[in-house]
C-alpha cells in the first residue's frame, strides 16, 4: 500500500500563493507519475498538473504560467506551487501517485484531499 500526505492547502486571498505538498510512504519501489487534481463542488475532478520520473510535465491550461509542479523523487514527494491564485481556484485538491508499484503490484493512489479556498 501507499500512504499519501498532503498539506499546505488553507484560505488565501486573490492574487495569493499558496504550496501544497504531499509526501508518499509505504514500501514502494517506484511512482511513474505524480500529480494533483481538484475538484469544486458541483463539478467533476479535473488535472492540474502532472509530472513523470523522467521529468515530463503536463498542466492545465487553466492553471498554466500560474502553478508550477515539481518533485522529488528520492522523497517521493511532489509540490505544487500556486500563485496568483484566483477564486475559481477554490477546490480540494487531491494529490496521486500513478502506476505506483509496491511489492510487484501497479496501481494508482489518492490522497485524502486539502481544501484550498481563495477569497476576500
Amino acid at each position: 500500500q501507499v500512504q499519501l500526505v498532503e498539506s499546505g492547502g488553507g484560505l488565501v486571498q486573490p492574487g495569493g500563493s499558496l504550496r501544497l505538498s504531499c509526501a508518499a510512504s509505504g514500501s514502494i519501489f517506484s511512482i511513474s507519475a505524480m500529480g494533483w487534481y481538484r475538484q469544486a463542488p458541483g463539478k467533476q475532478r479535473e488535472l492540474v498538473a502532472v509530472t513523470t520520473t523522467g521529468g515530463s510535465t503536463n498542466i492545465a491550461d487553466s492553471v498554466k504560467g500560474r502553478f508550477t509542479i515539481s518533485r522529488d523523487n528520492t522523497k517521493n514527494t511532489v509540490y505544487l506551487q500556486m500563485n496568483s491564485l484566483k477564486p475559481e481556484d477554490t477546490a480540494v485538491y487531491y494529490c496521486k501517485a500513478g502506476r505506483a508499484v509496491v511489492a510487484g503490484r501497479s496501481g494508482d493512489y489518492w490522497g485524502q484531499g486539502t481544501q484550498v479556498t481563495v477569497s476576500y
